[in-house]
């Protein structure tokens, strides 16, 4: 699905989902099957269930939506970045984790079922976790504080965990064959790997803007 591209009434719900990282999400909080019964226009589906068409089409239309640039000052990168890819990590990889449980658990006799990938998502969710509250609670707050040259020590610890972000993202790419899903593959099965795809790309662009971008603002020449 192209970026920025309207979601239409007939759509099916299954292409939605497997093509949009989070929409799942959106269809079990609304309770539509997007997997067996994920072969039915997005309208239809809707309709079935007396759901309000315009308010569940805003919200995958909201997921669709391209993200806006990163604004150049420095405040307002903070709050990007807090906003485009901490809020949308913690939205997201639980989401992720659920979605990888149900495949292990369903295709566990499937030659490429993804065994393992459940564990690294949950352990991504934890340690992106803890590495987002530090910057939030500590390093962010110094650098809105206009500490140039006194966070050196933070900078660096945080350095460090985006080199283990590194090893999760390789380890993802191992585990998914680049993402690509086995031919046959299920909506959940296919939804999940896109998801993943997103995943690591919002990662490594996150990264980018902390480690090439705002951290060198702060750090001491």
């Amino acid at each position: 699905m192209e970026q920025n591209q309207a979601i239409h009434p007939d759509m099916h719900v299954g292409e939605i989902a497997a093509a949009l990282a989070g929409a799942t999400a959106i269809f079990r909080k609304h309770k539509i099957d997007f997997c067996c019964g994920g072969n039915v226009p997005i309208g239809e589906a809707l309709a079935k269930k007396n759901l309000d068409a315009g308010l569940v089409l805003g919200e995958l239309q909201a997921l669709a939506a391209k993200p806006p640039e990163a604004p150049s000052e420095t405040i307002a990168l903070i709050e990007h970045i807090i906003r485009r890819y901490h809020d949308v990590h913690r939205s997201e990889l639980p989401e992720l984790v659920k979605l990888a449980k149900r495949v292990e658990a369903v295709h566990r006799d499937h030659a490429d079922v993804p065994a393992g990938l459940a564990d690294i998502l949950e352990t991504a969710l934890e340690d992106l976790g803890d590495h987002m509250q530090k910057e939030e609670l500590i390093l962010f707050p110094a650098m809105r504080g206009g500490m140039v040259g006194m966070v050196d020590g933070p900078i660096s610890a945080m350095r460090e965990d985006h080199d283990d972000h590194a090893l999760t993202i390789r380890a993802l790419q191992e585990i998914t064959h680049g993402y690509q899903p086995p031919a046959g593959a299920c909506r959940s099965w296919q939804a999940l790997y896109r998801g993943v795809d997103k995943l690591v790309t919002d990662l490594t662009e996150h990264m980018h803007l902390e480690n090439n971008v705002l951290f060198p603002r702060f750090e001491s020449r």
